[in-house]
């Protein structure tokens, strides 16, 4: 049996909303710990990108779509990514907030004595 990907297309932005980056995955949760992590060198890194505002599934498991989604997002006016943003996140919060954090249970901070 085929295994099914799934792609998605993604914005970033840094704290003050002043900088953007459309990028595309097959792992979202895992490609946002990158940025957050700075675990991959490059713009998001230098600029401090790691804040989640948008992303979309495409709508095939064909890589190629994700990719020509992305590449047509990369080269719209600013003014028409933040349009998009806005229509699904109009205070432009962190989507990824929470994903990461750690519960309780898995810590080894409770004192058991």
């Amino acid at each position: 049996m085929p295994i099914e990907h799934h792609y998605y297309v993604y914005l970033l932005t840094n704290q003050n909303n002043k900088v953007m980056y459309v990028g595309m995955t097959n792992n979202l949760v895992r490609r946002m710990h990158e940025h957050k992590e700075k675990l991959v060198l490059g713009f998001t890194e230098k600029y401090n990108v790691n804040k989640l505002v948008y992303f979309e599934e495409t709508s095939a498991s064909d890589v190629h779509a994700a990719i020509t989604r992305e590449k047509e997002i990369k080269k719209w006016r600013r003014e028409k990514k933040n349009n998009l943003v806005a229509a699904v996140n109009p205070e432009w919060n962190d989507l990824s907030d929470g994903w990461f954090e750690i519960s309780r249970c898995a810590r080894n901070d409770r004192n058991d004595d």
